[in-house]
């Protein structure tokens, strides 16, 4: 695993980074998806690949949502971090979401009735997977953006050939607005990538970083700018509340 991936994964282990990037990408900054809901879900998951040999595959982030008291599970959240443009990314999604549902279908459980002795099984509950790409490359991404853009499907197939899109977050192209519905330390990675994409040069926002920690060792490995690990040599160990403009 690079230093890269290794940093992206540690960042977005909060799950009050998670619960921001949701909620400001999907829902208008709403507070729909809460941080104390979401309970780490396991990101690795195995498939036969077409030489017989069993391979494992690994989600950058997977967080399960829970209801209030985290007893029912409502839903599954995959991040995906990109910073090069994958033209088989709906491919990539698709077999990360499969296997996600096909896990669901290993929940069901067999029971034995005590007063016949038979067995039956017990559905266990179904429930929705969501996947964001968060891509931060210098190029738009402009396509794939679908399962249709990948593969090439003649217009008589269409009806019986099912697409499947992908929730892709070109961060450097995000408008000021779009940034402003994030609250949290991603609102500043994002800020800071719109201002270079748009401007050319960055003014940092006068606003304080919760992780310190591993918001600029994500900051360092993103911009290939040391400097922001080297400012963690000067902090007090765990020091939080730090401004980017300080940095």
């Amino acid at each position: 695993m690079g230093e890269k991936d290794i940093a992206q994964k540690n960042f977005e282990s909060y799950n009050d980074v998670v619960a921001d990037i949701v909620n400001g990408s999907l829902f208008e900054g709403r507070e729909i998806i809460k941080a104390e809901s979401l309970v780490d879900a396991q990101p690795f998951s195995q498939y036969k690949a077409a030489d017989g040999i069993l391979r494992q595959q690994e989600r950058d982030v997977a967080k399960y949502c829970m209801d209030l008291n985290c007893n029912l599970r409502l839903a599954l959240v995959g991040v995906e971090n990109q910073m090069v443009i994958d033209l088989d990314m709906p491919i990539r999604v698709m077999g990360y979401d499969g296997v996600s549902y096909r896990d669901e279908l290993n929940q069901d459980e067999i029971v034995v009735d005590k007063s016949t002795g038979r067995r039956r099984k017990v559905r266990g509950k179904r429930y929705p997977v969501i996947t964001l790409v968060l891509y931060f490359g210098k190029r738009p991404w402009k396509k794939p953006l679908c399962l249709y853009d990948v593969i090439d499907v003649p217009d008589i197939l269409k009806p019986f050939v099912n697409d499947f899109k992908l929730n892709l977050i070109d961060v450097p192209r995000l408008t000021p607005e779009q940034v402003k519905k994030y609250k949290g330390d991603f609102q500043i990675i994002a800020d800071y990538f719109v201002q270079l994409s748009r401007h050319g040069e960055y003014v940092p926002l006068n606003k304080s970083i919760q992780h310190t920690d591993s918001f600029l060792k994500l900051m360092s490995v993103l911009t290939r700018d040391k400097r922001y690990a080297e400012v963690l040599e000067d902090l007090v160990d765990g020091q939080e509340g730090v401004r980017m403009c300080e940095v």
